[in-house]
């Protein structure tokens, strides 16, 4: 085989694409069609409370013209990170649609399930005996921690999916997966570079996000060879470009020439980028560097407490210029009334919209103007014309959530500022109710590695027909 090509459909799984683009890269005649159906960029609460963050009416259109195309053109249709975020829940979830549509397409084929959720003895075990190592910046998990985890989830690379493809699969619904993995697989099967296969997998596992313009939500082809990949939107209203699709290798990492996965890492610092045609771009030179010894990435989630917020608006250039000092002082009025709660019991916070709402850009806009760099302080600090203040409370309990958020909104509404013309009501509240409860609030509390001597010991894998009756092998 001197090329391998792989539909990427979408970035990820719900998110849609055009039926055009979907034909069209069916015409190219793909090898496999993979997807990424997750990501911890929505934070924690999906992992910890077992719930998907895409739509399942989406998920279900996406697979239906993935599943009918694969089975119909013997390709195989491979999905990793199930559900959004992986764990079992989200996995039966995943695998409950794929059933759903070969009932209603009267589809008949073998459906491999790879699990990834991580037992807590087995995550103790390992902590117990040191073996756990730290990511980054983020600590190692304490065993508190680690009880407290509601979900962990092990990120698995190729091999599980390459086993479940040995034992006859042709639909692979898997748990949480390193994202470029799904699309590298089979290719990696096949012979082929494992370098380039995950460098274009890193690629295609956001499609067209990597074109111009950029979309999460259309088709995108890549192609392997043996020295090379390249990679191509497949509507005629985008393109990749050497620009594009090299910012999209810088996209998800620390460090600009090395990407880390299960197992080894990509090394990325004589990689060229060419312009193919009008369209599409040409990569090489892309190395995979072999772990000594291979590591799994562990994501834990674990329940904070329970959220209220409100949100409310103040056009008033007093009340605006005065906010941080304002927003100090209820505080201090919600400290000072619930006096029992110890520091701990809550917490409430004030993010101001229009005025320092994104923590980064006001960090980075405040270092700009006190530096010796040409920027002009007046400008960067001076108040807008309105802003939008979410107020937000979290505490143990949904009522205790519920008491300190309107105690700090009634607090907020009526609060004497010097200056202040009017008698009350500093704030116009765009809804009524004022205040919503938003529920369980859940907190990352494991995020490390973990040895993995057998690559696919984590990821038991099961095959099951799909549209008759079967048993699993």
């Amino acid at each position: 085989m001197s090329e391998f090509r792989v539909l990427a459909p979408t970035a990820i799984l719900g998110y849609g694409f055009p039926e055009a683009s979907f034909e069209e890269g069916m015409k190219r005649k793909p090898h496999a069609i993979a997807v990424d159906a997750g990501s911890t960029d929505p934070g924690p609460y999906y992992l910890g409370a077992g719930k998907s963050f895409t739509d399942r009416a989406g998920v279900k259109r996406d697979l239906e013209y993935m599943i009918k195309s694969g089975i119909a053109h013997n390709i195989p249709v491979i999905i990793g990170s199930a559900g959004g975020s992986g764990a079992n829940s989200h996995l039966d979830w995943n695998v409950e649609i794929v059933q759903e549509i070969a009932r209603e397409q009267s589809l008949s084929f073998k459906l491999g399930v790879i699990k990834a959720q991580i037992e807590k003895a087995t995550v103790l075990n390992h902590h117990a005996g040191g073996s756990l190592k730290k990511m980054h910046s983020s600590p190692l998990p304490t065993v508190a921690h680690i009880e407290a985890s509601s979900n962990i989830v092990a990120q698995m690379g190729i091999e599980p999916f390459i086993k479940a493809l040995d034992m006859g699969a042709q639909v692979i619904v898997a748990g949480r997966a390193y994202d470029p993995a799904v699309f590298a697989c089979l290719a990696v099967k096949n012979g082929f570079d494992m370098g380039l296969a995950m460098h274009m997998g890193k690629i295609l596992e956001c499609a067209t996000i990597a074109a111009v313009p950029g979309s999460g939500s259309d088709c995108m082809l890549g192609t392997l060879t043996h020295d090379s990949f390249t990679v191509e939107p497949l509507s005629s209203e985008r393109k990749c470009t050497t620009l594009s699709v090299a910012a999209h290798t810088l996209y998800e990492k620390s460090d600009p020439a090395k990407l880390p996965g299960p197992g080894g890492t990509l090394d990325l610092s004589e990689c060229v980028f060419e312009q193919a045609t009008e369209n599409s771009v040409k990569v090489s030179k892309t190395k995979f560097i072999p772990d000594n010894e291979y590591h799994i990435k562990l994501e834990g989630a674990a329940l904070k407490g329970y959220r209220t917020i409100s949100i409310a608006a103040s056009a008033d250039p007093i009340f605006i210029q005065r906010i941080e000092t304002i927003t100090a002082a209820v505080k201090e009025r919600v400290k000072s009334n619930f006096a029992s709660l110890n520091a701990g019991d809550y917490f409430l916070d004030f993010k101001i919209y229009g005025k320092n709402g994104v923590s980064l850009f006001h960090e980075i806009r405040t270092a700009k103007a006190g530096s010796s760099q040409s920027c002009n302080p007046d400008t960067v600090q001076s108040a807008p014309p309105e802003i939008a203040i979410v107020i937000e409370a979290v505490a143990a309990t949904q009522e205790a959530a519920n008491t300190i958020c309107s105690f700090a909104r009634s607090s907020l509404l009526h609060f004497g500022y010097e200056g202040r013309k009017s008698t009350a009501g500093n704030l116009a509240f765009p809804f009524s109710p004022s205040d919503f409860e938003a529920g369980e609030v859940y907190e990352f509390s494991v995020y490390c590695l973990m040895p993995a001597p057998d690559p696919c010991q984590y990821f038991p894998v099961s095959v099951i027909q799909c549209g008759l009756s079967g048993v699993k092998s």
